[in-house]
């Protein structure tokens, strides 16, 4: 029998921020909705409003996802109006996310209903910051640990 104590379910930081996020993509969907935009869609046009054009690899960067997650979300965007997708002139390889009228029209009514949402949520803003805080240092102990782990495992492999 194992002298490991068990770490409950509820007891666990991974499961705790999985769910937050579920309960996070759930919220978010219901505010999107009359955008037909899904929460990834809406993260994505988060960035173009800051920065487009951008180029695919930029964009994914920014989001954290590769462009085999990107490639679908933008193609669903640009069939939704959206976004436009142009090849590079300077680099076929290539393609630039541009915003199209539309998108640059509805900007402000989606932040609008999006600021509701944070609203009703109740938490002041010194709460979301320190909130954010935390779980940026998370995500930075997180990549710490990946990197050690792949030096590691790139040193147990050289033996």
């Amino acid at each position: 029998m194992s002298k490991v104590p068990p770490v409950l379910l509820d007891q666990q930081l991974c499961f705790s921020i999985y769910s937050a996020s579920k309960k996070f993509n759930h919220f978010y969907q219901s505010a999107l909705a009359p955008f037909s935009l899904t929460y990834p869609q809406y993260i994505a046009m988060l960035v173009l409003w800051e920065d487009a054009p951008l180029t695919v690899h930029q964009l994914g960067e920014r989001l954290e996802l590769d462009s085999g997650t990107l490639t679908p979300l933008l193609k669903r965007l640009e069939k939704q109006g959206w976004v436009s997708r142009v090849r590079s002139q300077t680099d076929e390889r290539q393609v630039l996310i541009h915003l199209t009228e539309m998108a640059t029209a509805k900007r402000e009514e989606v932040y609008a209903r999006i600021g509701q949402c944070q609203t009703l949520l109740g938490m002041t803003d010194k709460e979301i910051d320190d909130t954010m805080a935390e779980l940026a240092t998370v995500k930075s102990q997180l990549d710490t640990v990946s990197r050690q782990r792949l030096i590691t495992k790139d040193i147990d492999s050289d033996n």
